[in-house]
């Protein structure tokens, strides 16, 4: 019943949820009340959780990945690596915030530590953005995990070229 590949269906979640810790982190440090630090610490600890199953998704992906070219690997490597800085500074944030939410009363360290939580949320959100880049490039420049049957409507005979390959060689054959 699950996904397969999973990593694709997974990775969603933290990616929205990281992305969304960044401004509630920030928003955090200066309101202090309608319980935002605690959901700024939910949302941060969810994104955390969900960044540490994407990356373990994201490991057994690569694994069975196949053969790339130079530029292929390189660019798998650089989003993996990303992938594992979004999961590590999304676990510092997560921590920082819970500790700042649970210093309600201690107004100078709950601030202090918010805005420790929000730079490390902001971290993990360009790690984030740099992470979802070269996975975009990963599977659109490069076919990583794109399967595309035989008998699919979609699909092409091997050596063939995919039905936006052959538009695009098609306007190229006519500009010729």
């Amino acid at each position: 019943m699950l996904p397969d590949p999973l990593h694709p269906a997974i990775v969603h979640f933290p990616i929205v949820l990281l992305l969304l810790g960044a401004p509630l982190a920030l928003a955090s440090l200066f309101l202090r009340k309608w319980h935002l630090p605690l959901l700024t610490a939910a949302v941060l600890t969810l994104g955390a959780a969900g960044a540490m199953v994407a990356t373990w998704t994201g490991e057994e992906e690569a694994e069975v990945a196949g053969e790339l070219s130079g530029g292929g690997e390189n660019t798998l490597d650089a989003h993996e690596e990303w992938g594992e800085r979004a999961r590590n500074a999304g676990l510092v944030a997560a921590v920082l915030a819970i500790i700042s939410a649970a210093l309600g009363r201690r107004p100078v360290a709950g601030r202090a530590l918010g805005a420790a939580a929000a730079l490390a949320a902001v971290a993990a959100a360009f790690s984030v953005a740099q992470a979802g880049h070269y996975g975009g490039e990963v599977v659109y420049k490069h076919g990583v995990g794109v399967n595309v049957s035989a008998g699919s409507s979609l699909g092409a005979a091997p050596g063939e070229a995919l039905p936006d390959q052959r538009k695009t060689q098609k306007k190229d054959d006519d500009d010729d």
